[in-house]
């Protein structure tokens, strides 16, 4: 994202210290090898922009948010939560993490292949990316070969994912844990496993077509009389460059929704725990969750609206777009609410918390523009769309995943992350997401295409319109002797020196995770929080079996402050206010039986 950035802000000027990194002993051969090999002097080209933005797309997306908000949470977290000893499937989870893994090295591998990584966008659209290098003979040099390799690893692991955590939730809740005493961040996973389920195939198929056309000729997305270098390609033809958008987009919307979900669940446990209140509106919360995911399989096509799909079609595909932010709107308003009267704690969880409501707010207020045809077809591929969704999951999602991270690591290990490190974490973060991604509304709208790697500077008419905002950018930069231009170009800069800060303001979360491992404060009991969900009942950290007690759930998820309560909060697990429900000795502890 970096070296992006700085193309975009400073196109054709050496990037810093990556001459001095390719002349180093160890690093510099390996990095000649992925990235030293397409910057010549130091300067990236527009080959490199593009595998940079392609790989940046797919590993945030699928090696990122997905395995960690929605695999390494619901692992974790879920069980615990609805009481049981494990996964359903504790085998088919394992094949589920190596399926990941591979694709993980897969993926990482194409820097070192001949072509280098794919270059055609995380989409990956026909026909371009089924014809881009094809001169070169050895299919295993092609970037685009193992991308799609890759993915079908990475789809597999979660379809196997997410069939383990539908049969758990099903068949393994605790006695006493009906579906309405289940956690929301339960409800959240489960909704999302089966958008995992039933969105995924299509992307795999499409997957596995194009891997197909590329490496023995055939044409399911290439139509007839495809030219290259002036010469008709030697392909059968008669495939549907069309087709493949519609297999990618029925899984990338509900994609959004898998990104967005995870987040939920998480804000759903942190805000009641820091407010001390309730979580307000939990059943219609839990309905709009259902409606959200039913909905996201009616949307895909919004993305394709300049393919010259006819009104009919186009006034449908408005209408449930539009119909899909009324469910997002009650999940937002739910945890908003749920602030309202409380005595919050600004712990580092609660500030990235309560971060992400307007943050995300924003992503989805900048969306139902896009939803409107007449008005997509001028910003569709502008950096507006890519403020919008970067709203949504970037000071959306991952500051959510920074939550749950903060606060459930006492439960992972028994001690509890710095507050000064988790607060010199956040603020830098905050500061520089919106530098980068607040800009992009006032480029886009002014006509900046999101795939110029020279950040617009040869498309003058787009790039010399200038406002308030350019000025003040302009004259802000000028106090440090730089001269920024007072047109939308300048606006790259302030961009990347957001970039900047919110790199550096990652380190101290990188401390904090692994100092906090042996130096953390120690948490004074298993339930630091004081919080209501059964997985603060497990001794710290869970042993194997997870439960020293049989769970035995008697109340609802969200017993804070409860009236006549002697302190408050109410756990699941008690049996009545202030007395722990405790196995009697007789009684031996679950036993994991794999």
């Amino acid at each position: 994202m970096l070296l992006m950035r700085w193309s975009i802000a400073f196109p054709g000027q050496p990037v810093p210290g990556l001459l001095f990194v390719e002349n180093l002993p160890i690093l510099g051969p390996l990095f000649h090898e992925t990235i030293g090999r397409w910057a010549p002097g130091g300067i990236v080209n527009g080959e490199l922009y593009n595998m940079l933005g392609a790989m940046h797309g797919t590993i945030m997306v699928f090696l990122g948010i997905v395995p960690l908000g929605f695999a390494g949470f619901v692992n974790f977290v879920m069980p615990l939560q609805i009481g049981t000893i494990d996964m359903a499937f504790p085998k088919l989870n394992m094949w589920s993490f190596w399926l990941f893994f591979v694709s993980g090295v897969l993926m990482i591998y194409s820097f070192f292949v001949g072509t280098g990584p794919v270059q055609t966008g995380w989409t990956m659209y026909s026909p371009l990316a089924s014809t881009t290098t094809l001169a070169v003979t050895n299919v295993w040099a092609h970037g685009h070969t193992w991308w799609l390799t890759a993915m079908v690893f990475n789809i597999s692991a979660s379809l196997l994912g997410s069939v383990n955590v539908i049969t758990t939730v099903i068949n393994l809740r605790a006695k006493g844990m009906s579906w309405m005493r289940m956690p929301f961040f339960c409800w959240a996973m489960f909704v999302t496993s089966f958008l995992l389920l039933l969105a995924f195939p299509p992307l795999e198929v499409a997957a596995l077509l194009q891997l197909v056309d590329r490496v023995f000729g055939s044409s399911f997305f290439l139509p007839t009389g495809l030219m290259e270098g002036g010469q008709h390609l030697d392909i059968s033809g008669g495939g549907s460059p069309l087709l493949y958008q519609h297999l990618f987009w029925f899984l990338a919307h509900p994609e959004v929704y898998v990104l967005i979900l995870p987040a939920f669940a998480i804000l759903s446990e942190v805000i009641p725990a820091n407010t001390r209140r309730p979580l307000w509106g939990y059943k219609s919360m839990v309905y709009a969750a259902m409606t959200l995911g039913f909905l996201s399989f009616l949307v895909w096509a919004h993305h394709m609206y300049l393919t010259g799909m006819g009104t009919m079609m186009s006034t449908y595909f408005q209408i449930t777009t539009v119909l899909i932010s009324v469910p997002s709107v009650i999940l937002l308003t739910g945890l908003m609410i749920s602030l309202w009267g409380g005595s919050i704690r600004f712990t580092p969880q609660m500030l990235f918390a309560s971060a992400f409501l307007p943050m995300f707010g924003i992503g989805g207020l900048t969306g139902l523009p896009l939803a409107f045809t007449f008005i997509d077809l001028a910003l569709h591929d502008t950096y507006y769309v890519i403020g919008h969704f970067h709203y949504v999951v970037a000071p959306g999602t991952i500051f959510a995943l920074f939550a749950g991270v903060y606060h459930w690591y006492p439960k992972i290990t028994g001690r509890i992350m710095s507050d000064f490190l988790g607060k010199l974490h956040f603020w830098p973060s905050l500061v520089g997401m919106n530098l980068i991604f607040a800009p992009m509304f006032i480029q886009g709208m002014g006509g900046f295409h999101r795939r110029w790697y020279d950040g617009g500077k040869y498309f003058e008419q787009t790039s010399s319109a200038s406002n308030w905002v350019t000025k003040l950018t302009s004259d802000f930069f000028g106090i440090f002797g730089m001269d920024v231009p007072n047109n939308l170009l300048g606006l790259n800069v302030l961009m990347t020196f957001g970039a900047t800060i919110l790199a550096l303001g990652q380190v101290p979360f990188i401390l904090n995770v692994f100092l906090s491992i042996k130096g953390g404060r120690k948490a004074n009991s298993d339930n630091p929080w004081h919080c209501t969900t059964l997985e603060w009942a497990t001794p710290t950290p869970p042993p194997h079996g997870n439960f020293t007690f049989e769970p035995i759930v008697t109340r609802g998820p969200y017993e804070y402050s409860v009236p006549g309560c002697t302190q408050d909060y109410l756990p699941q697990w008690e049996s009545e206010p202030g007395k722990a429900a405790t196995a009697p000795a007789s009684t031996p502890a679950p036993v994991a039986h794999h």
